[in-house]
């Protein structure tokens, strides 16, 4: 039986015990909501590893993204970066390799991660597809089911899955009254094979025998915007919503079969257009969970994309936004190198604190309740360990100390508004 199969028959596991305890709920209340798909929880059945929860009255988690493309292509160095990001906190980790020996690098981030991991298997269809037949459009409905099978065999917890674009959407997009008609590579793959083939989606006609998939391995299904705005000029238009209508259907009868999915969504969005979207998400989805890629809330933050993303991230998260996608400085530029990844997971990290402060939530305020205490006391060991990377504290205290008064630092020495007001108030 599948989590939510087992949920529907009242059986508490130690599973949905041990994500109680860690977010500080009843076990009864997180069973409740993982069968009225308002939660996941994300391990595949062949994985031993900590169980992530997403959803309602969770802690806002973050995902990195690490992986190859044919320009660089370096297993250990995506392991470093796997490092680096469960180091600095991320609670999952994507590869979205799409270089290089796809395989052995998907097996080898499984082997070597403690945190969820996904993927997008319709990259690895398409290379297969471009080695196999020499051209994307040539991959088969079997091509592409083989992969996902493949992929939960491995072990992956969770899978993004581009059903919502569908022939009906993508024959409308040849209106061309969109800037950036599809953004997303998994999305722009399927609508090529529509447009070539002129045939339906098959992650959207076989529906079901992806559910039957999910259910052999209780896999996650990221149910993907593959229509999300990739600039702001497109933020919350027909495209997006009627793909966001289709993927809420989509999730009910997942839902009902026992089968886990989580929502993705934008993207770019202007910062007047974050809870709009939310709450729509939240309306047209049931409150299933929700994974947002920042959103971006301007375009023209090349090279500090991570602060963009962090802005809208904080937003969303704080408007009902479950489950952050970091965005790193180099995004729209080039892959990812180390410190991006580390810039990125932190950047990220604050506004999913950020968002759960603005929510209420418990653990988040213990921590900078905390850190206050440790501020009014000069407790600067404290204060390093309470921030969100603890090496770049201590560097930079190190580097600067105070020339007299340990107990202060070197921006305000003798004038420290703490140290002065304590004197007069005792």
């Amino acid at each position: 039986m599948t989590r939510i199969e087992m949920a529907k028959k009242g059986i508490i596991t130690d599973e949905v015990r041990e994500v109680a305890q860690e977010e500080g709920v009843s076990p009864e209340e997180l069973s409740q909501n993982i069968v009225e798909g308002k939660v996941v929880i994300t391990r595949n059945i062949l994985r031993n590893i900590k169980p992530l929860g997403i959803g309602k009255g969770l802690r806002t988690k973050i995902n990195a993204n690490i992986g190859t493309s044919r320009d660089k292509t370096d297993i250990q160095e995506e392991l470093e970066k796997l490092d680096i990001a469960v180091k600095y906190g991320a609670d999952a980790v994507m590869d979205l390799s799409t270089g290089g020996p796809l395989t052995e690098m998907r097996r080898a981030i499984l082997k070597h991660s403690s945190v969820s991991i996904g993927t997008v298997p319709i990259y690895e269809v398409a290379v297969r597809a471009i080695e196999k037949y020499g051209s994307i459009v040539k991959m088969t409905v079997d091509d592409i089911f083989d992969v996902i099978e493949e992929h939960a065999k491995d072990g992956v917890d969770f899978v993004t899955v581009h059903c919502g674009v569908t022939k009906k959407i993508v024959e409308t997009l040849k209106s061309g009254d969109r800037v950036l008609p599809i953004v997303s590579r998994g999305g722009s793959i399927l609508a090529d094979w529509i447009c070539y083939h002129d045939k339906e989606n098959p992650l959207y006609e076989y529906f079901d025998r992806l559910l039957e998939l999910a259910k052999k391995y209780d896999l996650t299904l990221s149910l993907g915007d593959g229509l999300r705005p990739g600039c702001l000029a497109d933020a919350t238009d027909r495209y997006q919503l009627i793909e966001l209508i289709t993927i809420g259907k989509l999730k009910d009868i997942a839902v009902s079969e026992g089968v886990q999915c989580i929502i993705e969504g934008p993207g770019h969005l202007p910062l007047n257009h974050v809870e709009t979207n939310i709450k729509l998400q939240k309306s047209i989805c049931k409150e299933a969970p929700f994974y947002v890629l920042g959103p971006l809330v301007t375009d023209c933050a090349m090279g500090y994309d991570h602060i963009a993303a962090a802005i809208g991230g904080a937003l969303a998260g704080m408007y009902g936004a479950d489950f952050l996608c970091y965005v790193t400085p180099s995004e729209h530029i080039r892959l990812p190198d180390k410190e991006d990844v580390k810039e990125g997971v932190i950047a990220s990290r604050i506004a999913a604190h950020a968002a759960d402060l603005a929510k209420g939530y418990t653990k988040a305020w213990q921590r900078d309740n905390k850190m206050a205490e440790a501020r009014r006391n000069f407790d600067w060991q404290s204060q390093i360990a309470l921030s969100f990377d603890p090496d770049k504290v201590h560097s930079m205290r190190s580097e600067r100390p105070p020339l007299e008064d340990e107990k202060v630092c070197s921006m305000c020495g003798e004038f420290c508004a703490i140290k002065i007001s304590r004197r007069a108030v005792e």
